[in-house]
């Protein structure tokens, strides 16, 4: 069977990867296109378009990156009409996913949405949007389930496949010990979020002259990108090990996103961090309907990490939480059992093995 799979991020890159490897164990004659990266290929799958090229955050961006946005869409519809794949597998990238959908939908070629858009979250109008273009939701998070069947949409919960990735990770030390607490900054994955956010991060750094600090690279990005936002700082960038990076240290200024949930998970103390264009953000705050932006805070329906938004993003209250991470023990002991009760309600392992065989099951009937 040949399968057509968009991913547009560097975590649907993960995701889609393990969902690729677990196909093959139950569909031998799977082939993939993908738009993806580098893990996907590993998997065996045909790269047309990486996600480094596809990735445009907040408004104003999009916006200056519509030609650009509209040519890509019209050489995927090109391209599905070329591969004649007989499945569609969407991964979350929703602004651009969905318009897809629709077109493939129209060829009646079936549609698998994989990791939800963040309807609950806003834009909820775009529910009429997958209950006519998406022949099958697989959801990650647990109260989506019941959300997208309020909603007439068939949809299964295959847990959250994070709890896998961990699961598969065998830790290694990225720094040798030397008796100093090692906090890890995660300033994100796209060069806008990073510009904004990575500098106050290191604003904190000269507060914290006993502890050490490192910052989780991403390398398709290039060492030369970060050395230019920290030209006076030797804080070593460390590419593609932000797990054994987390794993290692005792606390984290994570940017919101994907990789807040990946923090908590992996059971390191952690505040959350966002700061984007003004503009962006006050459009986002009219449109946004929940009460938090990280996921952790999300799915457990209260707040367990503090959130920095926009102007709460300063080196004073950065300083003043990542005290509390290091030094206060009721603090961190609270946070971290709150994070053994969030990977309960995910679901345990086995997320991208169910996803997979919600897959192939769907197709054969």
């Amino acid at each position: 069977m040949k399968y057509y799979i968009i991913a547009g991020e560097a975590s649907g890159d993960l995701h889609a990867s393990n969902l690729i490897r677990e196909i093959r164990k139950l569909d031998a004659t799977a082939e993939f296109r993908c738009w993806g990266g580098d893990l996907m290929e590993k998997q065996g799958a045909v790269v047309v378009k990486h996600y480094r090229d596809l990735a445009f955050m907040g408004f104003l961006e999009v916006l200056a990156n519509l030609s650009t946005i509209l040519g890509n869409l019209t050489f995927c519809k090109r391209d599905i009409i070329d591969y004649k794949p007989d499945a569609l597998i969407l991964v979350d990238y929703p602004g651009f996913n969905l318009r897809i959908a629709r077109f493939a939908h129209s060829l009646k070629i079936p549609v698998i949405y994989y990791i939800s858009p963040q309807l609950w979250a806003w834009k909820q109008s775009r529910i009429k949007t997958i209950r006519r273009s998406v022949d099958k939701m697989i959801v990650i998070l647990p109260f989506e389930k019941s959300y997208y069947a309020q909603h007439g949409v068939e949809v299964e919960f295959s847990g959250h496949p994070l709890l896998d990735a961990l699961a598969e990770k065998t830790a290694s030390p990225v720094f040798p010990a030397n008796g100093k607490k090692l906090v890890a900054l995660l300033p994100g994955s796209r060069r806008q979020e990073i510009r904004k956010v990575l500098p106050v991060m290191l604003s904190v750094t000269r507060d914290f002259p006993e502890v050490d600090f490192a910052i989780a690279g991403v390398s398709t990005l290039g060492e030369e990108f970060y050395k230019e936002l920290m030209p006076d700082s030797a804080i070593p960038v460390v590419m593609n090990r932000t797990y054994d990076l987390l794993k290692q240290s005792s606390a984290a200024l994570v940017t919101s996103g994907t990789a807040t949930l990946e923090t908590a998970l992996i059971g390191t103390p952690e505040v959350v961090c966002y700061k984007g264009g003004m503009i962006s953000y006050l459009i986002a705050r009219q449109v946004i309907k929940v009460k938090y932006i990280s996921l952790v805070n999300l799915i457990m329906d209260k707040l367990i990490v503090r959130e920095l938004i926009q102007g709460e993003l300063n080196r004073q209250n950065l300083m003043t939480e990542l005290n509390l991470l290091l030094n206060d023990t009721a603090y961190r002991t609270k946070m971290i059992v709150e994070f053994d009760r969030l990977r309960e309600l995910l679901g345990g392992t086995g997320a991208s093995a169910k996803a997979a065989f919600a897959v192939v099951n769907f197709l054969a009937r």
